[in-house]
C-alpha cells in the first residue's frame, strides 16, 4: 500500500486514511479527543501499560488535518478561567560544606528513584543551579535520580527517552530501521549526571555509573512496563575528558557532527560531543534487532 505520512515512525496509508475520515464522519458531535480515543481502540493503539496513546494519536491527526487529507471537527475546548500565575517552587536549603576523602568514607550510599515524588524538586533545583546546561524539562519517558551519603544529598543522574536516530550508535547496534522505530524505547539517555561541586571523592562518579546500570532497567520496568537494554550518553570533550565513563568500561564510540537532530544545513551549529554507550545486557544486539 501506498504511505502518504509518516509520523513519529509510523507510516499512515491511504486506506487508513480513509477509514479515519469515516470513523470522523460517523461520529458527529464528537470532539477531537474522542475521535483520538476511538482511533487507538480502532488500531488497538497502546502504550506498555496498556492505556491508549491518545497525545501520540492526536498529534498524528492534527498532522494529517493540516496536511488536508482529513478535516478534523472545530477546537471546542477553551480554557475557563484565565491562566494562573506561575508558582515559584520553594527552594530547598542543601548543605555546602566541603565533602571531601575516600570513597570508603562516605558510608553507604543510597541511589533513589525521585520521578513523581516530593523529592523530584530538588533534583530540579540542584541540576538548575549546579550543571553547566541547567535543567530541561523531557518530553517522554524519563526518570530522575537523588544520590545521598547519609541525609546529605551529593549527586544527580537525569535519564530520557532516546532519539530515534543516531548514526554512531544505530551502527554499533547493527538493527535494522524497522527494529530501530519498534525497539527505540529499550534505549535510555543520561542527559544529566551531576556531582554536586563541594563533594570531591576520588572514583566516586565511575562507582555510581556502576550502581546506575545495575538498577536503571527494573526502575524503569516499574513506571514504564518494559525494561531498558542499552544506555548512552554525550561529553563534551573541550569541558571534560570522559574519564568516569571509561573508569565505568563505558564504550566510546566517536564524535558527533554538531549538527543536531533536524540541522538543516552541513555546518556544525553546536558543540560536538563524544558518545558513549554501556549496554545493560549481553544479548542487547538480539534484542534490539528483533523485528
Amino acid at each position: 500500500m501506498d504511505e502518504v505520512l509518516r509520523y513519529r515512525g509510523r507510516g499512515v496509508t491511504s486506506d487508513e486514511i480513509a477509514s479515519i475520515s469515516e470513523l470522523i464522519e460517523s461520529s458527529p458531535g464528537a470532539s477531537r479527543r474522542a475521535i483520538s480515543l476511538k482511533l487507538c481502540d480502532l488500531w488497538d493503539w497502546r502504550q506498555e501499560n496498556g492505556a491508549p496513546r491518545d497525545m501520540v494519536c492526536r498529534g498524528l491527526l492534527l498532522a494529517l488535518d493540516r496536511a488536508g487529507h482529513i478535516t478534523l471537527p472545530p477546537v471546542r475546548w477553551r480554557p475557563a478561567k484565565p491562566p494562573r500565575r506561575r508558582v515559584e517552587k520553594q527552594r530547598v536549603l542543601v548543605a555546602q560544606e566541603p565533602i571531601e576523602g575516600s570513597l570508603a568514607s562516605l558510608g553507604p550510599l543510597s541511589i533513589t528513584q525521585v520521578r513523581r515524588t516530593p523529592d523530584e524538586a530538588l533534583v530540579e533545583q540542584l541540576v538548575t543551579d549546579h550543571h553547566y546546561l541547567g535543567y530541561a524539562r523531557p518530553v517522554g519517558e524519563h526518570l530522575k535520580y537523588l544520590v545521598r551519603a547519609g541525609d546529605r544529598p551529593i549527586a544527580c543522574f537525569c535519564w530520557s527517552s532516546a532519539a530515534r536516530h543516531l548514526g554512531l550508535r544505530d551502527r554499533y547496534v547493527g538493527w535494522s530501521p524497522a527494529a530501530r522505530r519498534a525497539n527505540v524505547r529499550f534505549i535510555a539517555y543520561q542527559t544529566r549526571f551531576l556531582i554536586l561541586p563541594w563533594v570531591r571523592v576520588p572514583h566516586l562518579a565511575s562507582h555510581l555509573l556502576g550502581r546506575m546500570s545495575r538498577q536503571l532497567s527494573s526502575d524503569w520496568e516499574k513506571v514504564y512496563a518494559h525494561p531498558i537494554y542499552f544506555t548512552e550518553t554525550f561529553v563534551e570533550p573541550e569541558r571534560f575528558r570522559g574519564t568516569c565513563y571509561r573508569a565505568a568500561n563505558w564504550v566510546e564510540l566517536g564524535a558527533t557532527n554538531g549538527r543536531g537532530n533536524n540541522a538543516r544545513t552541513h555546518a556544525a551549529t553546536r558543540p560536538v560531543k563524544t558518545l558513549y554507550v554501556w549496554p545493560l545486557v549481553k544479548n542487547f544486539r538480539e534484542l534490539l534487532s528483533a523485528e
